[in-house]
């Protein structure tokens, strides 16, 4: 189960220390995937198999970059509150450890860190 620290998640029992050395960037991006331009179900389905390859290829920590939601009919960011529903639940969520918004350098609150498992 993950637990919500403001804008960062990790599971409940993980040390807040990893957390924290995700947020401050101690970690390499080990891969990227940018969603500019996909619709919410082109996302979802491209984070599973950008997951599930960056597992199986053992990285341990990559960023997805979702944007700011220009593109969508109200100008809100859908794939922003996708991503942090389908990063926390289900086949994708049991794979990832914590998440948190990037630093400015990676895109800030237009894409996440994810640590996976």
């Amino acid at each position: 189960m993950l637990e919500v620290r403001q804008n960062d998640q990790r599971l409940s029992g993980i040390d807040k220390r990893l957390l924290r050395k995700l947020r401050d960037g101690d970690y390499a991006v080990q891969a990227h995937l940018d969603l500019h331009g996909h619709t919410s179900d082109e996302a979802r389905v491209e984070v599973e198999k950008f997951l599930v390859a960056a597992r199986s290829d053992g990285k341990r920590c990559v960023l997805i970059i979702h944007g700011r939601g220009h593109g969508s009919k109200e100008g809100i960011p859908v794939l922003k509150e996708g991503l942090k529903v389908w990063l926390t639940r289900g086949r994708i969520g049991r794979g990832v450890l914590a998440l948190c918004f990037a630093r400015p350098t990676d895109g800030g609150v237009r894409a996440v860190y994810v640590l996976l498992r």
